[in-house]
C-alpha cells in the first residue's frame, strides 16, 4: 500500500470534499471499482449493495449532514456516482450482508495510566488488492479541532488523533444482530469522534447516538496533564459495550467482543485468529510500555518477527478472498498530536522505521 498525504484548510465539509475529490479523483474512482468487484466476488448482489449504500447514506444525512455533504462533494468532483462512493463509506455495513470470512481485521494495544501519556500500536489487516493506496489527511473540523487521520479513499476515518488529545483505533467485529438495514456507517462514527470529541465521555456520547447496522469497536484514549485514560466502545445493533483497561493500564482488542453480554452474540468464525492474536498481545504486554514506536513494533512481535500472530502475510495458496495482509502498522501520539505510520508489518516497521504525520 502506498500512502498519500493531504492537508486541507477548509472547515466547510463540502469545500473540503471538492478539494479532495479533485486532488485524488483517480484514487476514489479506483477504490469504488475495486469494492464493487469485491462485493460481487463475495456474492452480494449489486441491488443489495446499492440498497445498503443508499440506506446508510440516508442514515448519515440524518445523523451528520456535514459528513454526507463531504462525501457527495468528493463523488461529484471525482466523477463517481454518489451511491457508489457511499458503498465504500458503508463497506462494513455491506460486508454484514455476507457471512464473515475466517479472518478478521486488526490488532490494537493501548497503554494508559496516571502521570503518563498514552502509548498505542495497531496493525491494520485487510486485502492488499483492495487498497493499493491509503490516505493520511489533516484538516480543521467544524467543532474547532484539528484532526489527523488514516483511512481508505472513500471511508470517512479509521485511525486518528485530534488536537484535544483524543486518539482512536478501529477494529471490525461481527454480531448476530448485524443486518443489511443500512445504518449509520461505523467509519462515520469514528470520524465524528475525531471531529468533535474532547474527552472519552464525548466519544461515548457520539457512539451512543448512532443507530448502526454493523458491528465495530472504537478504542478511544486521551492524554492530558494528569495522565491518560482509555476505553473500547463496542458498537453493535444490539447495543453499546464499554470495555475498560486492566489494572496494569493495558487495553487490547482484536476482532471478538469483550463485553460479556455482546460476546454471547459474537459470530466471528471459529477459525479466525482473533483469539490467537489477543493471546499474543496478552503474552507480550510486559515488554511493550515505555518504548518509542519502532521499539514498540519490535516488542509486539515478541521475538517471532514475521511469524508473530499479529503479523499477516498473504498466503498465495489460498483463494484471493482468504489472503490477508498487514497493510499498516500505526502508533497514535495523543500528547504530540501525531501519527507514526509504516505501510507494512510491525517487524518491518521496527527495521525500516516509522514516518511521522
Amino acid at each position: 500500500m502506498e500512502l498519500r498525504t493531504a492537508t486541507s484548510t477548509h472547515v466547510d465539509p463540502e469545500a473540503r470534499g471538492l478539494e479532495l475529490g479533485t486532488a485524488f479523483a483517480a484514487q476514489y474512482r479506483r477504490t469504488a471499482d475495486l469494492y464493487r468487484e469485491h462485493f460481487a466476488e463475495l456474492g452480494i448482489p449489486s441491488p443489495v449493495v446499492r440498497a445498503i449504500a443508499e440506506g446508510s447514506r440516508e442514515a448519515l444525512i440524518a445523523w451528520d449532514s456535514g459528513q454526507a455533504a463531504e462525501s457527495d462533494a468528493i463523488a461529484d468532483a471525482a466523477g463517481v456516482d454518489k451511491w457508489r462512493l457511499a458503498a465504500v463509506g458503508a463497506r462494513t455495513e455491506i460486508l454484514a450482508a455476507a457471512p464473515p470470512r475466517g479472518e478478521g481485521e486488526c490488532s490494537t494495544a493501548v497503554h494508559v495510566g496516571a502521570g503518563r501519556a498514552a502509548e498505542s500500536i495497531q496493525t491494520w489487516d485487510w486485502h492488499d488488492f483492495l487498497v493499493p493506496e491509503g490516505l493520511l489527511l489533516a484538516f480543521p473540523s467544524s467543532a474547532g479541532l484539528d484532526v489527523k487521520l488514516f483511512t481508505e479513499f472513500g471511508t470517512a476515518a479509521k485511525i486518528g488523533v485530534n488536537s484535544a488529545g483524543v486518539g482512536l483505533h478501529f477494529n471490525i467485529l461481527s454480531h448476530v444482530s448485524d443486518s443489511p438495514a443500512g445504518g449509520v456507517p461505523v467509519h462515520a462514527i469514528a470520524r465524528r469522534i475525531l471531529d468533535e470529541a474532547r474527552s472519552i465521555e464525548d466519544a461515548r456520547r457520539v457512539a451512543a447516538s448512532a443507530a448502526v447496522s454493523a458491528s465495530t469497536v472504537l478504542t478511544v484514549f486521551t492524554s492530558d496533564a494528569s495522565g491518560s485514560h482509555a476505553v473500547s466502545l463496542e458498537l453493535s445493533p444490539a447495543g453499546l459495550g464499554v470495555v475498560e483497561p486492566g489494572p496494569d493500564g493495558w487495553l487490547f482488542h482484536t476482532n471478538h467482543f469483550l463485553d460479556p453480554d455482546l460476546f454471547a452474540g459474537d459470530t466471528m468464525p471459529a477459525d479466525s485468529t482473533t483469539a490467537e492474536r489477543y493471546a499474543h498481545l496478552d503474552l507480550v504486554r510486559g515488554a511493550l510500555a515505555g518504548l518509542d514506536p519502532a521499539a514498540r513494533a519490535l516488542a509486539v512481535c515478541g521475538g517471532l518477527g514475521a511469524d508473530a500472530a499479529v503479523c499477516m502475510t498473504p498466503d498465495p495458496a489460498l483463494p484471493r478472498l482468504d489472503q490477508w495482509a498487514t497493510l499498516l502498522t500505526i502508533a497514535v501520539d495523543t500528547a504530540g498530536f501525531a501519527l507514526d505510520v509504516f505501510p507494512g508489518r510491525p517487524d518491518q516497521a521496527a527495521t525500516a522505521g516509522f514516518a511521522r504525520f
